[in-house]
């Protein structure tokens, strides 16, 4: 495999963006994109692959998110310390694509937002997004970072991905970045048949979509267990709901044998649970060590 895949970088090369909204459009039944510009995208540097960050989000009613910052520039504190139904709501996706000028910099973002029949307040601010509204973003301002997590070893013969709707940008961005002729066996798990995709990679890739309405449509897990893998040394990334994801990850290292050490595995969502329920649960962290989720 003839890409470099040195390992992130100890420190966080994080800052807070600004992020006007340029234009919206729908990608299929379950999927919206949204694309942000605007000076405050200067210094935005996204590493590509799952490139995750974290969204502040008004609450409605307000004309940009709520994000105090104290005067040695940390937010998580200040931004803690307000009423719930005041500081803005904070919520992790992945940069699906990124442009750029001639010398470098960022020009435009675009982030894609599963929809769900029940979802919570970043689908509800998607679904009525329109141009000029603002919001803000902890994102990166260096390319090698440490919320890019897609990161094959060198050795890498093969890659397996497999992805629920929630992470089906971070995946086929991942597609989109792997060299030519690598061989890649993947699942893309999505709700109706319209949510499927055109995928552009240079990659060998066998991708097999798992639309979840259509009749006899096997479980994502059994579809895998099914299949004929590859030979030779292989890096696993698998991405979505928490459960599905355990899953996933148990029939591969302890059915298969996969080395655990080239499995990549996150949880973007729990089924039941919100992101602050997520957030409660685990020990709180600065965004770009937070997992994208499709809330």
């Amino acid at each position: 495999m003839t890409v470099t895949t040195a390992a992130a970088p100890d420190v966080d090369p994080f800052r807070l963006f600004r992020l006007t909204v340029l234009r919206t459009g729908r990608l299929g039944p379950s999927l919206l994109r949204v694309t942000f510009g605007g000076p405050g995208l200067d210094g935005f540097a996204s590493g590509g692959r799952d490139q995750s960050l974290s969204l502040f989000l008004p609450h409605p009613g307000q004309p940009e998110p709520v994000v105090p910052v104290d005067n040695e520039g940390n937010w998580f504190g200040p931004w803690r310390a307000l009423p719930a139904e005041e500081r803005a709501v904070l919520r992790s996706y992945t940069v699906r694509a990124q442009r750029r000028t001639d010398g470098g910099s960022a020009t435009e973002i675009d982030i894609d937002f599963a929809l769900h029949e029940d979802g919570g307040p970043a689908c509800r601010w998607a679904a009525e997004a329109s141009p000029g509204d603002v919001i803000k973003a902890l994102g990166p301002a260096v390319e090698d970072n440490t919320a890019v997590r897609f990161r094959p070893p060198e050795d890498t013969d093969w890659v397996l991905i497999w992805a629920d709707e929630t992470a089906l940008p971070a995946a086929t961005a991942a597609l989109e970045w792997l060299p030519a002729r690598l061989r890649a066996r993947v699942w893309l798990d999505v709700p109706h048949s319209g949510d499927r995709q055109a995928i552009d990679t240079a990659a060998d890739a066998r991708i097999s979509w798992l639309v979840r309405d259509e009749a006899e449509t096997p479980d994502a897990v059994e579809a895998v267990r099914a299949a004929e893998l590859p030979a030779g040394t292989p890096y696993v990334w698998i991405a979505g709901e928490a459960s599905k994801v355990r899953a996933m990850r148990r029939h591969l290292v302890r059915e298969r044998g996969f080395d655990r050490k080239r499995v990549t595995f996150v949880g973007y969502w729990r089924r039941g649970l919100s992101e602050e329920q997520l957030r409660e649960e685990a020990t709180p962290a600065p965004a770009g060590t937070s997992s994208p989720t499709g809330d």
